[in-house]
This record gives C-alpha cells, structure tokens and sequence, in this order.
C-alpha cells in the first residue's frame, strides 16, 4: 500500500449492534462533510470484531441509514469479522519484536485495582504480568488463556510520549505509561482488541482522516504509538462532541427513541435530521431541512472547534425534530 497520495481519504466505521441512533449520525455526518468538502473520499468498514456483532442484517440496516441520511461512500463495505488473518499477522509482529506478553488479569481484578484510570474509563495498567517467568506463564495458561497486552516505554523514555493536533480539540500530548499503561492487543477470548484492529485496517485501507465521538480522544496516543511500530504513518484525527441527555449521560443504543428507525417510522425526513444535527454544531442556521451536499461548500472545522462542549438533547433540541 502507498501512502504517497495525500488526498483526503475518510471512513465510517459502525458496530453493527443496532440502528443507528442520533449520535451515531452526527459523527458520520461530520466525518463525511470533512472528507467532501477536502475533495476527498469516503470508505465504510463495518467493524464487528466482536461475535456479539456479526450481523450481517444489522449492517444492512445501518447502510440503509447512511444512504438514506445522503451520507454515501466510495469503497466498502469492508468487514473486520473477514480480516482476522491480517490482524494475526500484526501480532506476529509484535511479538517477535518482543513488545507484547501474555496477560492473566481479569477485568474484576483490573476494575477492582485503586490504579488510576484512561480517559475513556480503563484502569491504567500497573504491569502485573509484565515480568513473569516463562514457567509461571505456563503454570497459569493451564488455569485460563491469556490476553495480549503491548509493552509502552517507561515514563522516562521519550518515546512513550505522544503528542497530535486534533482538529477541533487542538494540540495533546500523552504519557503512555502514566495515562493508559501497557495495553491490550487481544483479549483473552481470542479476539483482537480494538486498538490494534482499527490501526491496521486504517492504514492498510489508506485512511488519511479520522473523524469520530470525543469519547474515542483518548486513543488517540495508543494508536499512533502502535501504528509506528508497525510502520504505518498516523492519519490525521478530528473528534467531535457527544450528545447527552440533560444529566450529561451519553447517548447510546440503549435510547430507542432517538435512533433512526424510530424516527423514521414517526415520519421524521432525512433533511429535518440533517438540519438539526448540523445547527446544534453550528454548521447551518437552526430549523433548516438541508441535506449533507448542501453543507459541504460551507464546512469548516472552526465551527466544530467553537462548539467543543456535547450537544445536550434537551426540549429545544429535540423540537427540532417535531
């Protein structure tokens, strides 16, 4: 793969664990309009890594959702449920490099720990299973398998130190060792673990921008330290507000009311949708109908950047959808 071409190329990357809900939509709309509005392309990789999230209908649905939304795409679908092969093979790597060691903590035992804790809510790993012998991991694979976790640099060495510009939240810089510590590649059910199936597929795909929920920020530094020691060049990272109920609890799936299939079958249009996410972001006027093409000549992430605090769907917003 050559990464000489510098075009802007985006994705979507949905889990296929239900419709897609209002949240979902903003982060696919705005990752479009940034990739269009470059001139760029759009790929979709559904990501269902997870068994739990191998339905091929459930994509489907979301799918329909994207075209409905007039978020269209160039390449794809990709699916991780068929990529299992390239991602061993980037553990191979990894391994015979001797940056990763076979870990026996249990989540209870992880959450349990009075470590400090990621940005998105893991504990920071103290390196329980860093050090042991060859015999104590033979002993203790007899009694369950292990995950995977990959080796960062201690707190002193300057490459355990990452620094990006995102492109609405501005300039960050992590400590791998102290913010996150030693990470997982795979779990101990054999799956591989997020971070290192989005980096490879990002790369391998030739993903230059990627734009998703602030909830994800935090990854940032584990996924461009990985990516380096594979060799793959960091792509550009652009993360955008969540929304929240009233009580700052994130939106999810678990909101039936606000995914698309419910608003669609209350006779709710693409365009009022559109609009309303759009306005919240500052991106049009409020109680406009637009659809995605017509925001495009218009888009600018200052207007992200200005509206770093999550979207609230409270009465006012949600009357934009009435």
């Amino acid at each position: 793969m050559s990464f000489e071409n510098k075009a802007v190329r985006g994705r979507f990357a949905p889990t296929p664990s239900g419709r897609m809900h209002l949240g979902n939509a903003f982060s696919a709309l705005v990752a479009w309009l940034s990739a269009r509005a470059a001139g760029g392309s759009m790929m979709l990789r559904i990501e269902d890594l997870d068994p739990r999230a191998q339905s091929r209908e459930q994509a489907e649905l979301l799918m329909d959702d994207l075209r409905w939304l007039g978020l269209d795409w160039d390449e794809g679908p990709y699916f991780q449920s068929d990529r299992s092969e390239i991602y061993r093979e980037a553990l191979d790597e990894l391994r015979e490099k001797g940056l990763t060691y076979p870990c026996f903590c249990s989540r209870a035992e992880l959450h349990a720990a009075t470590a400090p804790h990621a940005s998105d809510g893991t504990p920071v790993y103290a390196g329980t299973c860093r050090g042991l012998s060859d015999a104590e991991v033979a002993r203790r694979a007899t009694l369950r398998p292990p995950a995977t976790r990959l080796r960062v640099p201690d707190e002193e060495d300057p490459s355990g130190t990452i620094t990006f510009v995102d492109l609405a939240y501005g300039a960050h810089q992590e400590v791998l060792a102290r913010e996150c510590g030693d990470f997982l590649v795979r779990r101990s059910d054999g799956v591989v673990a997020y971070q290192l199936a989005v980096v490879v597929d990002d790369a391998l795909m030739g993903v230059t921008q990627v734009v998703r929920g602030r909830d994800l920020l935090g990854s940032c530094a584990r996924q461009i330290y990985l990516g380096g020691l594979l060799g793959y060049p960091a792509p550009e990272y652009g993360h955008v507000p969540l929304l929240v109920a009233p009580d700052k609890r994130r939106l999810s799936k678990r909101d039936k009311d606000l995914d698309l299939g419910v608003l669609r079958e209350r006779g709710v249009c693409a365009a009022r949708i559109v609009g309303t996410l759009a306005a919240a972001a500052g991106l049009c006027e409020r109680g406009e109908n637009v659809m995605p093409r017509e925001l495009v000549g218009s888009f600018a992430w200052d207007a992200i950047a200005r509206h770093q605090e999550d979207i609230v769907v409270d009465g006012d917003f949600l009357a934009g959808l009435a």
